[in-house]
This record gives structure tokens, C-alpha cells and sequence, in this order.
């Protein structure tokens, strides 16, 4: 991994932070609108309903798994894309202990929309502070280099996979799943540009 340098690295290193502990949160969100999960969350979803274990545990342990795939694309994480791995589960297991279950249909739609909204501006925050893609992300970015397919070729082929893989385990496929894949491209996309760190080339280069 990079070593940390530069003037502006007290604020990159908050936005990562802020940016992973809301992304864990917006998940818990879009999770109790129970409307349809995001891709990666129906397979948690699916997992959790067969193993003992919390959705911010089996979140960590699938980001792990992720981060070994990366080592035959011969990927390289940076800081971020650990503190991704370990941090984003723990604070989905806060947002879920904290937001309520089971609420009307009009409440869990505004918690969907607000989760979805909230993770797309902490994906902005956190991969605006430069320190390296999420598991997930990279795994992405590493199959397009290696097998030259277009970015949303191999996007949309994870993704279907992971929905069906948590979709046979039980996991909650709905009409959120498709508003998920539909509106996070644009929303992470307006989000990036609002909170990236601009930061001098020679710096940029070096951290």
C-alpha cells in the first residue's frame, strides 16, 4: 500500500471515514425499506439467513473473499479499500440496530430512497479522498483490465450473479433491487465530483 503523505491528508482521511461509516449506514436504510435490496445485500441477505452470524460479519467475510480474487487480477488495495473491508459491516450492523423494522409501506419507500441517496454520497466521499477503490470496485475495475470486456459488461455479470447466488439463499429481490442498479451509477457519479479532493499532480501521484 501507498504510504500517507501530503497537506490535505487530514481531510482525506476524515472524508474516508465519514464516507465508509455512512455507506454502512445508507446499506441499513435501503435494507429496512425492504422494498429490494442492492445486489451485494441480497447475497448478505441470503447468507445471514443461514448462518448465525450478523449482516455487518458476513459483510466483512464477503469483502474478504473479494480481496482474494483480487490476487490473481493482480490487483493492488490501498488503505481504503481495507478500512472499506472491515469498517462499512460494523456500521451497517449500527444503522440496522438503530433503524426500525416492519414499518408502513409509505416509510420504508422514504427509507429506501434515503439509504439509496445517502450510500451514493458516501461512495462520492470516500472514493473522492483517493486512497483506493472498495473490494467490490476493484474486483470490477481488475476483470475489465484483465479480460478487456467493457466496464458494464462486467458490472451487470457480477451483479446478476450475486442477485441470483442471494436470491436462492433467500435474500430480498424486489423493485428496489432494479432502482438500485438503475439510479446508483448517476447518483455515485454527481456525488464523485462533488467531494473529490483535488490534490497537485506530484502529490496526487505519490499518496
Amino acid at each position: 500500500m501507498r504510504p500517507l503523505r501530503g497537506r490535505r491528508l487530514p481531510r482525506r482521511v476524515g472524508q474516508l471515514l465519514v464516507g465508509l461509516f455512512l455507506y454502512g449506514i445508507g446499506i441499513a436504510f435501503i435494507v429496512r425499506g425492504e422494498i429490494g435490496a442492492a445486489p451485494w445485500d441480497v447475497l448478505t441477505q441470503g447468507i445471514a439467513n443461514h448462518v448465525p452470524l450478523s449482516f455487518g460479519v458476513i459483510t466483512i467475510l464477503t469483502s474478504i473473499v473479494v480481496l482474494l480474487l483480487w490476487i490473481p487480477l493482480r490487483q493492488k488495495p490501498g488503505i481504503g479499500t481495507v478500512l472499506n473491508a472491515l469498517l462499512v459491516g460494523p456500521a451497517a450492523d449500527v444503522g440496522l440496530a438503530l433503524i426500525p423494522a416492519g414499518q408502513d409501506l409509505w416509510l420504508r419507500i422514504v427509507f429506501f430512497a434515503a439509504g439509496l441517496v445517502l450510500l451514493a454520497a458516501a461512495t462520492g466521499l470516500y472514493i473522492g479522498a483517493r486512497f483506493g477503490p472498495g473490494p467490490r470496485d476493484g474486483l470490477m475495475t481488475g476483470l475489465h483490465r484483465v479480460t478487456g470486456w467493457r466496464i458494464w459488461i462486467v458490472r451487470t455479470a457480477i451483479e446478476v450473479t450475486v442477485v441470483a447466488i442471494g436470491w436462492l439463499l433467500g435474500g430480498n429481490v424486489g423493485v428496489g433491487t432494479l432502482a438500485f442498479a438503475l439510479l446508483v451509477g448517476p447518483l455515485c457519479q454527481y456525488f464523485m465530483r462533488v467531494f473529490a479532493v483535488r490534490m497537485p499532480e506530484r502529490t496526487a501521484a505519490s499518496t
